[in-house]
């Protein structure tokens, strides 16, 4: 019941933040032939104590982003294709580790085909996975911090495969639902010869390397600005595994937050939530806020 909860709470979160937007969207979505976007962000915190009475820890942090969008339009037939990279680590000085804040690498590709006004038939490609080593920490006898790797790059990684309907009414708002969804999920027999025979590694059983799932998916975007100099973008994913427990359904939503300073610099804030139970069968949270350097993709030829 408590998942059941949670998952209505992120589609009434994700459609009242739509509802509740001053921004207007401006529909670029039926420009002939391609477009192209993209931003790269910096973001850094710190904190940092001398002789600090009430106690506390050094710390910096710092995250580099990469967000690169690809649109086609032409005849009735659209191809929206969107590529994240991410990559952050956190050090601080009661710890010998840099340890990771943010990590991943996405890709999301639609294609359509008009059939009415807004609505298309699709097919859809994804796939995700990370730049680096993951690690477990936890102390020895000696109560030295040590680590266990966890994940890797492809360790795990996912592909989605699928068909359904489109709906867009602007690069900055659309939604795909795919009832025929296929999905891989990979990872090297490196974290799967060891596991007990009960147990398994992001869904894979012990000694294989992948699992296949046939499923439904849906997936949605928003950007908006919420009022003038903010931001506000939200992305969800959700899938269904019809094979296994069909009713268990795997969330993605992200929900960032640019609040601008110049033309370079912004307060970004960060907030995503996961639930996946072949992972961990708790919900899983992230939020990141600080400072942003922010440079349009497009920009940097003439920056250099």
């Amino acid at each position: 019941m408590f998942l059941k909860n949670f998952f209505v709470f992120i589609l009434v979160l994700f459609f009242s933040l739509k509802s509740s937007s001053q921004g207007i969207i401006v529909d670029t979505s039926k420009v002939i032939g391609w477009q192209n976007s993209g931003k790269t962000t910096f973001l850094i915190n710190q904190t940092a104590f001398s002789n600090w009475t009430s106690g506390g820890e050094n710390s910096i942090a710092a995250t580099l982003s990469v967000d690169y969008n690809l649109n086609y339009y032409k005849n009735g037939w659209s191809w929206d294709t969107k590529m994240i990279g991410s990559f952050g680590v956190n050090k601080n000085s009661d710890s010998k580790f840099f340890k990771k804040i943010d990590d991943r690498v996405e890709i999301n590709s639609v294609m359509g085909k008009k059939f009415i006004d807004k609505f298309s038939f699709s097919s859809f490609f994804n796939f995700k996975t990370q730049f680096a080593k993951g690690f477990k920490y936890s102390n020895n006898d000696q109560g030295d911090e040590v680590r266990t790797e966890r994940t890797r790059v492809f360790s795990p990684a996912y592909i989605q495969l699928g068909v359904g309907i489109y709906w867009k009414q602007s690069n900055s708002l659309w939604v795909n639902f795919a009832p025929v969804t296929g999905r891989l999920i990979l990872a090297s027999k490196k974290f799967t010869n060891d596991l007990e025979n009960d147990e398994e590694y992001f869904g894979i059983p012990r000694g294989q390397n992948s699992r296949f799932e046939l499923g439904a998916s849906i997936s949605a975007f928003y950007k908006f600005e919420l009022i003038e100099n903010v931001m506000l973008e939200q992305r969800v994913n959700l899938y269904s595994d019809y094979l296994n427990k069909a009713d268990n359904i795997d969330v993605d939503y992200t929900l960032s937050a640019f609040m601008k300073i110049n033309d370079y610099l912004s307060t970004t804030l960060i907030i995503q939530c996961l639930y996946d139970d072949n992972a961990i069968k708790k919900i899983q949270l992230r939020e990141v806020f600080g400072l942003a350097f922010v440079i349009d993709i497009l920009e940097i030829p003439n920056i250099i």
